[in-house]
């Protein structure tokens, strides 16, 4: 469940200021206008003392309400892909598809406040204006792995040009965007997914 974990860091207070209040709804109201962003990143991804651990590439569709298609392509073949009900996520080495209720996890990271409009996700998270964009960070009392998240914004202010994930370790990932497209109209078939002949199932979200 590792790489499921990390892929979601970026992929969900009982008091908060005015001034961050201010700063939520002005996030709220930029991304409402991204009705859905498909682009390529480049990872990288560094521990706490600025080591370098990984650089990965990939492909990022997203679509409001709550759909996501996260593919990377190295160093590893993944792919986390939800229609906003279920969410599969597929490794093509281990031959492995987990599947999940969508609902079960948008409470694990911020990142899910980029599809969403749901004023109770918004309630668990402080947002603070940046001169790059906006960080998110969880209030007191909210599990999540996600300890920040920092977006930036292409210089036209439409679409994201940039992601930095900081965990609970001190991990640091960032993701920078190229090619991207704004609200072009998606297939509907992106972000759904048919399990392949033969790989094994976990199948958790009956469970959950």
């Amino acid at each position: 469940m590792k790489k499921i974990n990390t892929l979601l860091f970026v992929l969900s207070s009982v008091f908060v200021a005015p001034s961050f209040a201010d700063d939520s709804q002005a996030l709220q109201d930029k991304l409402s206008t991204l009705k859905s962003f498909n682009a390529q990143f480049v990872q990288k991804v560094t521990d706490k003392d600025g080591q370098a651990v990984m650089q990965g590439e990939g492909t990022l569709a997203l679509q409001q309400p709550m759909m996501i298609r996260w593919q990377q392509t190295t160093p590893d073949d993944t792919l986390f892909v939800s229609n906003g009900v279920k969410t599969y996520y597929f490794d093509s080495f281990a031959e492995q598809v987990t599947i999940m209720d969508t609902s079960s996890l948008i409470d694990s990271t911020p990142f899910v406040l980029l599809t969403s409009k749901d004023p109770v996700q918004w309630d668990k998270y402080k947002v603070l204006a940046t001169n790059s964009g906006f960080s998110v960070t969880p209030n007191e009392g909210v599990e999540s792995q996600v300890e920040q998240l920092d977006i930036s914004f292409s210089p036209n202010q439409q679409g994201l040009s940039k992601l930095v994930v900081t965990d609970n370790s001190g991990q640091l990932s960032s993701f920078m965007f190229t090619k991207t497209e704004i609200n072009k109209k998606l297939d509907k078939n992106t972000f759904e997914f048919t399990v392949p002949a033969g790989v094994e199932v976990d199948d958790q979200s009956d469970s959950e």
